[in-house]
């Protein structure tokens, strides 16, 4: 097995300049990047800051006491999130992601999602506002967040078993408290709820069932995630990763599958539903997905953009540097349509598919000037 190396560096990095645009420019089409692919789909990190220390995403040895988050200066405002969120809408984003670090630290986050959800299309549609959150603080949140307007949640969850969940959460925090969290929010409404579960080999693939198990049934979608070689932190080597092949074959040794249809263009998670005794899909007992970032590429439809904490715009997961569009937010010269055209013209150049490269030469090291950013400050 691969030396787990954790190198303490930091991990923002500088911008990528911005192109330069015309204020001319023609916004009658809405953008297809470099490979065809629209943009459709907006996560916006709200903290870098999380009260889980998974050594997947942000582990101690370098999210510790004196790790230095951004001051709270550097973050963008509810009003400039709203604002530029309305932008991306304006050129094709039909769905918002809020993400974190833990979202729900982020004070009175009610009033962001009540300003979000007040958005539209410009053919006259709500957008889909959705969550992702460990679920720590969802039980106390769940109504105010539904009644906000969120219409869903995604609750990351790595296994049932507290001692594993504990140890992988490495803030000693207990499954039950986010079990509590996810019964709240699916009485509130705020469903379909999703759970994700990142499987690491030699940590909790034994989970598996028993969340298959727990969750089916209950119109909760569950989600095997294969643990990926984000940021720079984690340690990650191949050896830790379980194929979704494997997952799936697991799962269909006491629970029979049948593969469904993505559910939209630009799906990550490879569907498979509940079989019944007849060997049909059974929407009662509901489906698990299976997301196989590491062993099978899905660039070639994705639709995704993210923003961070403090207004950069990242074009990949597993990016390295993006743009500051926080400097042109806080810029009085620079109008909407200013933004616009400039939203444009960076989607317009897009070509990222790190995960087909990887595919064909390896994952990088992940160090040095192109390391790539901390999932934790854009998001997952």
């Amino acid at each position: 097995m691969s030396e787990r190396v954790i190198p303490l560096v930091d991990q923002r990095h500088p911008s990528l300049p911005l192109p330069t645009v015309s204020a001319e420019q023609d916004l009658s089409d809405l953008p297809l990047d470099g490979l065809r692919r629209p943009l459709t789909d907006l996560r916006i990190s709200v903290t870098d800051r999380c009260n889980f220390r998974c050594s997947y995403c942000m582990p101690k040895e370098v999210f510790d006491k004196d790790y230095a988050y951004l001051p709270h200066s550097h973050l963008l405002s509810f009003e400039e999130i709203t604002r530029i969120a309305s932008v991306f809408v304006g050129r094709g984003v039909r769905k918002i992601r809020l993400t974190g670090g833990e979202p729900l630290l982020r004070k009175n986050i009610e009033i962001l999602i009540e300003q979000l959800a007040a958005l539209r299309t410009p053919d006259g549609q709500p957008l889909d506002l959705t969550l992702t959150t460990n679920g720590s603080l969802l039980a106390r949140k769940a109504q105010s967040l539904k009644d906000a307007g969120l219409q869903r949640v995604t609750v990351s969850l790595d296994g049932l078993d507290d001692a594993i969940f504990r140890k992988m959460n490495d803030v000693d925090f207990p499954v039950a408290d986010v079990l509590e969290g996810i019964a709240a929010a699916q009485a509130a409404g705020l469903g379909p709820i999703k759970v994700n579960m990142v499987v690491k080999r030699g940590t909790n693939e034994h989970e598996i069932l028993p969340m298959a198990r727990h969750f089916r049934g209950t119109g909760i979608v569950l989600r095997f995630i294969e643990y990926m070689d984000v940021g720079a932190t984690n340690g990650w080597c191949m050896d830790e990763v379980l194929p979704s092949a494997d997952v799936v074959r697991l799962l269909q040794t006491e629970l029979p599958l049948v593969q469904l249809d993505p559910s939209a263009p630009g799906e990550t998670a490879e569907r498979w539903g509940y079989a019944n005794a007849q060997g049909e899909y059974d929407p009662a007992l509901g489906e698990v997905g299976v997301i196989s970032s590491v062993t099978q590429a899905f660039c070639g439809d994705c639709n995704r953009a993210r923003l961070s904490t403090e207004g950069r715009l990242y074009l990949c997961l597993f990016a390295s540097q993006g743009y500051d569009l926080r400097q042109l937010l806080r810029d009085t010269a620079q109008s909407d349509a200013a933004l616009a055209a400039t939203v444009d013209a960076i989607w317009r150049g897009r070509t990222d598919q790190y995960s087909v490269l990887r595919s064909l030469r390896g994952p990088d090291t992940a160090s040095g000037p192109g390391r790539r950013v901390e999932m934790s400050y854009i998001g997952g």
